[in-house]
Parts: C-alpha cells; structure tokens; sequence
C-alpha cells in the first residue's frame, strides 16, 4: 500500500488514551486538576465496543489486509468444519454491492441456548468475545482457529450481517447491525439441508484507505487474493470443495472459480513445481497418524539452488516454522546421508551432507493436525509443542526410508544433488573467506562507492539502492547525510533465481548489497539442535538471517520509471525474497515512488506520481501548463530529488510485503527462472492488464 512517510509517525498528545484489553484508560482526568490517577480514568466498553473502537488490535489494520482478514476469520469457520469431518462443500461469493457470502454444508451453527449467555448459539457466536466450540467442549478435536473471536469481529466491524443456520429441517435467520441483533433468531421456512450461510456488508466507516490527495477511497476485497488463499485452503484439506464467484462486473459477467484436489498436499506440490524441472515423479507422500496427532507431508526434489518448504498446523501457516518442521528436517538429513553411506554414494573420508546441501532443490509440505497446538513467538506463527517433533520425525524417517528403497533411480538423483549442493557449498565459502582477506587488506568491509550516513542507530538509517551513478550522485548531493545512505548499482545485477547461490560471492553489485547492508546470517535452529557451526553463507529461502547485523532498518530500491529500471527492481526483488527474505517478511524494504512528470506555469510547480493526478492537475491549470515527463533518476536535480522522492514529510514509500510466502515462490520462479514456455504463457494472459506500456 503506496502512503506517505509522515503517516508512519504517531504523535500522542497528553489528553489521548491507550487501551488494554478492551479497558480504555486516559492519562489524564479534565475534570482533576492535577495528574491523579483514579476509577474516574477507567472507561470499561462493553460487548463488541472495544472492537469498533480498536479494529487494529483484532484484525491487524483497516485496510486491505484487514478486510481480506475478515473474509478469512468466516471461511476458517466452514473449513473447520471440513476438518471435523462434517463439510464436504463452501461457496463464497462477493455480490454486487461489496458484501461477501459464504456457505457450507457443515452442521449448522447451534440454535438453541446456552446457558452462561442465556442466548442462543448463533447470537452468542456472533456478539460474544471468546465463545465457541473450541475450547475444549467437544465441539471440535482439531481447530484453526486460534482465538474463538472471529465471528463476533466480523458482526462487529460489518455495517450488516446476516446469518442463516439449516438445522432440524427448519432454517432459522438473525440480523445484525453493526454487532447488534436487529431482532431474534426466527425460523424463516423449512429445509431438508444442513449448514450455514453467512452474509456482510463490511462497515465503509471502518475500511477506507487514504490516497495521495488525503482522500478516503473505500476498499473491496480482491478477487487475486481471494483466489491464492482458497486455492491453498483447498490443497490442505483434501477432497474439499471451495467455490469463489465474483458478481461484480458492471455488465453483469460472473467470474467463477472452483477449487478441488483429491491428491491434497501432493497436488500443491506439483502446482508449485508446475515450471520447474523435478528429479521424480510424482511427489512423494504420506500421512499417518500417532498419538492423535496426524502427520502429512509431500515432497519433491528439483534441479533449482533454492528450497521451498512451506509448513502448517491445523491448516495455519507457520511462517516461522517450529517442531514439526525441525523433525522433518532432521528426519530428512539423517535419512538422506545414511542411505549414501550405506548404498557407497559418497566417500568414507567425505563429510556428511549439510541439512542445506539435502535441502537444496526441494519442495515439499508439511502439515500437521494436532489437538491441542501451542504457538511461540511475536507473531504465533511458530509451532512449540515438543511431542510433535519427535512425532513428525519417526514418521517422515520411517516412510522416507521406504520410499527411497523401493525408488533407487531417483534416490540415486536426490544424492547427486545433495553432492553437488555440497561442492558449491565449499565453493562459496571459499570465496567468502577470499572477500574477507581482501577487505582485512583494505581495512575496511564496507564497499568503496557507498555513501553511507553518519547516524550509526540502524533505526534511525535508511539506506537508497540507486540505479547507476548518474542518479546516485543527484541522490548523493540531495540527500540528508545525517540518516540516509547512497548505494549506486552499476547495471543490471545478477539474476539469483538462475545462478548456484556461491555466484552472489563473486558478482560485484550483490556483494557490494551484501556488505554494505550488513546482510549475515546466525545459526539456524537445526544446527543448534545438532550442535554443528553455521557455515555463515546466505542460502537461498534461509529464515536464519541476523536482522540484529542490518545497518539499516529502511532499505529503499529506487530506480527509473522506465522499463530497465522496474526490470532492475524485479531483479533486486528477487535477490531479497531468496536470499535475505526475513528482510521483507520484517517490514524493512520499500520502493520509492519518484513523480512522472512535472508540470508548470508560473511560477507554480506541481508532481505528479500517476496519470490520474496529471489529469487533474492538467484541467486546473489549462492549456498554457508545460508536460516534462521524468524518464530517468538522473535528469532531476538533486533538489527536486529530495522534494519529491527522499523527503520523509513529502515522500511516498511502498512497503514490499509477502502475502503469500509460496504463491510469491511460484511467481518468481515463473518470472525469473529458466522455463520460457510458461512464463510465455503468463504474459499473454496477463498483457491485457497493462494501462501504460513504456517502450
């Protein structure tokens, strides 16, 4: 979401309130003359007020994502359902007017009453805090959700919802107006179905984003986001059906899609590896269950250098990983290095293999359904129950070792792999090691042509990634030397999706980004847990980089609006996502957003960033307006440079997200990678969508 720098910094006045769990508390009392602090300061907001008054705390933020979380927090319900073996089909479905509806054929939300709210089941899910059939009352074994808060926040955050249960041959209906019920549960007719459809209108009060001009737009949801979730929803849960329809066009035209995979996480495996050239087929797969705790992994080797392995709990991603994910690699290393040994793959004198030497290429899924999870971390993406681990890794040990008897062709390729990944490991390091001795020669491991800045609070310090030396020294000269740095890039750098990752050491313009941002890696969790020392190489998809060694905590690619600087910026995109991708994951990359074009009359100047903003400044000002169109960084003075793309009170930024950790791996790889054919294919799709092409 492209917004202003300024907006970024939030400014508390005295009199201004902080909330805790739904208790708001004012730092000061008007009414006291002095600053005492008593039950007068306390305001309690009962029922869903302390949501409408707070959304951020519940959904994350306003805007797009926020909405797209309300979607999810309804969807997650039906798949539930799914899970507990009752659902078999969900439809959602975005109407004309915004609202979204979604529908299952799961058991029907309970009608009748419960007795710590004296309210029916229906009303309580959906206007209490923390009720649900997910606390342990036997309403589920297993869960997604985590919080048995998302259907009363969507009620609360939509300016309308209603909700329709088909249960006991009857179909009863509320409806809500921004959280409260307009009236009872009534029983509206008579069905011969079961499950639950619900339908909201989300509160333009509450989503609207605020564009360049300080305008608020209301926000709808996105059909491409939509699509990447339930594509993976249904890949989860095999068997599932999931149905998405879009009724928005304004001729009337119904967008549809359907998504159903019998062969569940072996058929995302091959959706991932659909342009990529894989050592076997088909992916290998298992799944079983110990210990009430279901284990299910798919997995296939590639010829790529970067690992894809994407791992969930109860249909959760864990981006961050966790137990189940550290027995599989453990499995995985162990299996792999004693079948070379004992089928004479490798030398008695040769070292084992690297869980990153096993790893390279390879892609697979691990998902995990376990009764009771416990997460870890800022982010609850990190799985911690112990026994998991220990679970996951006799199973993946057990069948892998199957799988690679009966499979000594491609067994035979996965080692090959495994050696060369090792070769280049030794190789990289090597020239590693070599760059160190050459900066201990020159005294200094930062590269000469960057311009750094004189704050050392990596908090404090942005750095500019610039498109050759033209721009960089107009960047250079207008910029504020006391917390932004200029790095110039001389060209185009390496494309690191085609390359064997010990290249980036001998490439100058990524080496120069290595040292210059401080990019270094710690030991990962595997390697702590077999006590071995990290090799210190950045690896492709590693999450073991050492944030705590970023110089700067702003990392800003800036190139020319023109074809050859997005290409530069796609390739430097791609560079962080493989290499460095805690880097985007944590919030520190941006893109800048330098004006097209500049207009005058008079003695007035005005930028434009947009074709919209240029035709409105256009009909302001009249024909007698002079259309300079900036094609390069270079053609600015530094002056205009720091006015319109590096003054943090005027600049807009776009912060560089990962949505979707896998669907950005595939995207990549068909942009980037080696296959033609498909990436072919995508651009003819897609050329439609292209408003202003610059040639």
């Amino acid at each position: 979401m492209a917004k202003k720098d300024s907006s970024n910094i939030v400014s508390l006045s005295s009199d201004e309130k902080t909330e805790n769990n739904g208790v708001t508390v004012s730092k000061t009392d008007p009414t006291n003359s002095g600053n005492e602090y008593t039950a007068k300061n306390i305001d309690v907001l009962e029922g869903l007020e302390a949501v409408r008054k707070r959304p951020g705390m519940y959904i994350g933020s306003t805007g797009p994502r926020g909405l797209h979380h309300l979607v999810w927090e309804i969807v997650d319900n039906s798949v539930d359902e799914a899970l507990a073996g009752y659902c078999k089909n969900i439809s959602l479905t975005v109407n004309s007017d915004n609202s979204i509806t979604v529908i299952d054929d799961g058991r029907g939300i309970p009608t009748d009453i419960v007795a710590k709210t004296g309210k029916s089941g229906v009303e309580t899910v959906f206007t209490v805090l923390h009720a649900g059939g997910k606390f342990g009352g036997g309403g589920y074994k297993v869960s997604g959700g985590l919080h048995g808060v998302g259907a009363s926040v969507v009620n609360a955050l939509s300016s309308r919802l209603e909700v329709e249960v088909y249960l006991n041959g009857k179909i009863y209906k509320q409806v809500y107006l921004r959280g409260k019920p307009d009236g009872g549960l009534e029983v509206i007719g008579q069905t011969d179905i079961k499950g639950t459809k619900v339908t909201f209108w989300p509160d333009d009060e509450v989503f609207f984003e605020v564009n360049e001009d300080l305008e608020k737009n209301h926000i709808a949801v996105e059909w491409d986001v939509l699509v990447i979730r339930l594509r993976e929803m249904s890949f989860l849960n095999k068997g599932l059906t999931i149905t998405l329809t879009d009724n928005r066009d304004p001729e009337g035209e119904q967008k549809t899609e359907r998504f159903c995979y019998e062969g569940g996480i072996a058929s995302y495996v091959d959706y991932l590896n659909s342009t990529r050239t894989v050592l076997h087929k088909p992916p290998i797969y298992f799944e079983q269950k110990k210990d009430d705790i279901v284990v299910e992994c798919s997995l296939q080797w590639t010829d790529l250098f970067s690992e894809s392995v994407y791992t969930f709990v109860n249909n959760i991603n864990t981006h961050d990983g966790g137990t189940h994910l550290t027995g599989f690699r453990n499995a995985l290393t162990r299996v792999i290095n004693d079948y070379a040994r004992k089928n004479n793959l490798v030398k008695e004198s040769e070292a084992n293999f690297s869980g990153e030497d096993v790893r390279e290429g390879l892609t697979a899924i691990v998902s995990v359904k376990v009764p009771d999870p416990q997460f870890e971390g800022q982010t609850k993406e990190r799985l911690g129950n112990r026994e998991v681990q220990g679970i996951t890794q006799a199973v993946t040990s057990d069948r892998l070792i199957d799988w690679l008897e009966i499979n000594p062709k491609p067994a035979k390729d996965i080692v090959g792999k495994a050696i060369q990944a090792r070769l280049a490991r030794e190789a990289a390091q090597k020239a590693k090691n070599l760059i160190r001795r050459q900066s201990a020669l020159e005294n200094s491991s930062l590269p000469g042509k960057l311009a750094d800045c004189s704050d050392r609070d990596p908090a404090n310090c942005e750095i500019y990634l610039v498109e050759g030396d033209s721009a960089g020294g107009s960047a250079k000269q207008g910029r504020n030397r006391n917390f932004q740095a200029i790095l110039p890039l001389r060209g185009k750098i390496l494309n690191v999706e085609r390359v064997q990752p010990g290249r980036i050491y001998e490439n100058t313009e990524v080496q120069a980004m290595i040292q210059g941002l401080g990019l270094s890696v710690k030991e990962s969790e595997e390697e702590k847990e077999a006590g071995s020392k990290g090799t210190g190489l950045l690896r492709p998809n590693a999450q073991n980089l050492d944030l705590s060694k970023l110089r700067y905590h702003k990392v800003i690619i800036m190139t020319d609006a023109d074809v050859d600087g997005s290409h530069i910026r796609t390739l430097l995109l791609t560079f962080f996502f493989r290499y460095a991708r805690p880097l985007v994951e944590q919030g520190y990359c941006y893109i800048a957003q330098p004006p097209l074009y500049k207009v005058e009359k008079g003695k007035r100047i005005e930028y434009c960033y947009n074709e919209h903003k240029l035709e409105a400044v256009l009909a302001e000002l009249g024909d007698k307006a002079i259309i300079q169109r900036f094609k390069g960084l270079g053609e600015m003075m530094p002056e205009q440079l720091w006015e319109t793309t590096m003054n943090p009170e005027t600049r807009t930024l776009k912060q560089v997200t990962v949505e979707d950790a896998s669907e950005a791996d595939h995207i990549f790889d068909l942009l980037m990678g080696e296959a033609v054919g498909p990436r072919r294919e995508f651009i003819e799709k897609n050329a439609h969508l292209v408003a202003n092409l610059d040639v």
